[in-house]
Parts: C-alpha cells; structure tokens; sequence
C-alpha cells in the first residue's frame, strides 16, 4: 500500500493538494490495515485523512533545502527506468 506515496518536498511547481491528499489516503490505509473501511469507522477514517494531510500541508510548507527544485517529468523518468530494469 504504502508504495504508492512519493516524495512531496522540493518539486517545482510545489505538491498539490490533491497529491498531499493521496499520500495521506495512503498512510491512513497502512496504518489501518484496511482500504475500505466499514461504515462504522468511515468517520474516522476519513477524520483522519485530513488531519495527516493537514499535518503534512503544514511540514512542506515549513520545510528548507538548498538543493534545487526537483523537476517530476524527470523523476517520473527516472522512476519508470528503475521500474525496467527491476521488472523487465
């Protein structure tokens, strides 16, 4: 599950909001061990989900580096040429 959450910080333009959200969506569902919650804990899963964005929101804009911005066309790149070699 928890693949699918990327790096955020230091990208030019900056994560969007939908992207905070996706990683965020994503650690609720490691750390819950489910997908799709019940009905019963829907309201506290989706609760959750946005305070972790929240919180993450918060740490990217809060964050420094020296480094340049990151461009994602070339990490994207960069990520899909690891994938060959690992898969073939």
């Amino acid at each position: 599950m928890c693949r699918n959450i990327r790096t955020l910080h230091n990208f030019e333009p900056p994560a969007t909001r939908d992207e905070v959200h996706a990683a965020a969506l994503q650690y609720v569902r490691k750390v819950s061990g489910t997908t799709k919650p019940s009905q019963a804990n829907q309201a506290a899963f989706d609760e959750a989900v946005l305070e972790v964005a929240h919180a993450t929101r918060h740490l990217l804009e809060h964050l420094t580096s020296s480094a340049p911005p990151k461009d994602r066309e070339v990490e994207a790149a960069k990520a899909r040429a690891r994938a060959q070699l690992r898969y073939g």
